[in-house]
């Protein structure tokens, strides 16, 4: 297929009212479990970042740990995770962020960037930005220097780049 972008858009199912009434879910399992797909979204997502000089790419749980993990590994890079709440056993460093109703936490090891490393944060949707926010602080917390920003699915109606202002944002797949 001469356009990649669409044969990946393709291999997203839309779920209406999921998880509830007036949300449109774009459900990425189609795409996993299609093994020409799922190479064609981690080549995609990677390619921007190829030769940048990336030490780490830095996954929120848990679809991120999917892509991120792959695009650590098609990019020569190591990989860290952000985790919920009481997830990992070692001393962590934590940043809260609002949510529509509440707030929420993530958190990652208070070793998992040295100061200086150069990050990417890969997730697997952008959508109001709560979550990426979050991870950006947390490396800027650890002293990573931020290379970028990559994500399989941007829901560009919700305007989640606002909360990531000047950082570098790639995305596959715009709704």
């Amino acid at each position: 297929m001469n356009d990649p972008v669409g044969r990946l858009k393709k291999l997203i199912r839309d779920i209406p009212d999921f998880p509830k009434p007036g949300v449109l879910f774009r459900d990425i399992t189609p795409l996993l479990v299609d093994p020409q797909g799922l190479a064609l979204s981690i080549e995609l997502l990677s390619n921007p970042f190829r030769g940048k000089g990336i030490d780490i790419v830095v996954g929120a749980e848990s679809r991120g740990f999917i892509f991120g993990t792959a695009v650590a590994c098609a990019i020569s890079a190591g990989f860290q995770v952000v985790r919920k709440p009481k997830k990992l056993p070692f001393k962590t460093v934590s940043m809260t962020y609002d949510l529509e109703y509440g707030t929420d936490t993530l958190e990652m090891h208070a070793d998992a960037i040295l100061p200086g490393q150069r990050v990417l944060i890969v997730d697997d949707v952008l959508a109001t930005g709560g979550t990426m926010k979050a991870c950006v602080d947390l490396v800027k917390q650890l002293g990573g220097e931020l290379a970028g920003v990559a994500v399989m699915i941007e829901l560009e109606f919700l305007n989640g780049r606002s909360k990531i202002p000047g950082i570098y944002t790639h995305s596959v797949l715009r709704y």
